[in-house]
């Protein structure tokens, strides 16, 4: 048994199959920390929003955790394969290597728009764009604003409820029914029961 978890041990460490078995570590790590992500969040807000029998609740939990964690396991694949690729072809990696990568895999795996989809990819385009913001400041070529997290902060909230009274529809299902329990459903109540308890 020694023998053999030896043997295993070394091919993992021999640096000619580090690309292949980076590869697969990568698809591994996509799947567990998607898996790890999307499970407790699936479950909250399904039991915070969904009025269902428990066979479908515990389907749609276990679908959405399938879907995020197979979609990141199949992008780091898909990535750093296309990066190693990139990197055998021109001898060394270059900085645009990680952006055309990262455009394949994006549009292969994440081009189908579902609601798994969309909060991942909202979820990166918010911190890509907080990203660009701070990158002209990192680079010095204008120097840091004082006072625009707070602008920042109250233009995403007024516009958010400005669109959620005036044009709900537009928003993300899951958003809608956020904002639903916590502004609208907060004006009704009938009983010291509902007030303190329940919501309905």
């Amino acid at each position: 048994m020694d023998s053999i978890k030896q043997a295993a041990t070394q091919f993992i460490l021999t640096p000619e199959y580090h690309d292949i078995l980076s590869i697969v570590k990568g698809f591994r790590n996509g799947l567990v920390y998607g898996a790890k992500i999307r499970f407790p969040h699936a479950l909250v807000m399904t039991l915070l929003f969904r009025r269902s029998n428990f066979k479908d609740m515990s389907h749609f939990v276990l679908k959405a955790t399938r879907q995020h964690a197979r979609n990141l396991a199949f992008f780091a694949t898909i990535y750093k394969t296309l990066l190693i690729v990139q990197r055998r072809m021109h001898g060394k990696e270059r900085p645009l290597d990680s952006f055309l990568a990262g455009l394949v895999g994006g549009y292969m795996v994440f081009g189908e728009n579902n609601n798994v989809n969309q909060q991942i990819v909202l979820y990166l385009f918010s911190r890509i764009m907080m990203g660009l913001a701070k990158l002209p400041v990192k680079k010095n070529v204008i120097a840091e604003p004082t006072q625009t997290f707070p602008i920042f902060a109250s233009l995403v909230w007024a516009t958010v409820m400005f669109l959620f009274q005036n044009e709900r529809d537009v928003l993300q299902p899951s958003l809608q029914a956020s904002m639903q329990y916590i502004y609208i459903d907060s004006n009704r109540w009938n009983t010291l029961k509902n007030f303190l308890w329940h919501n309905k």
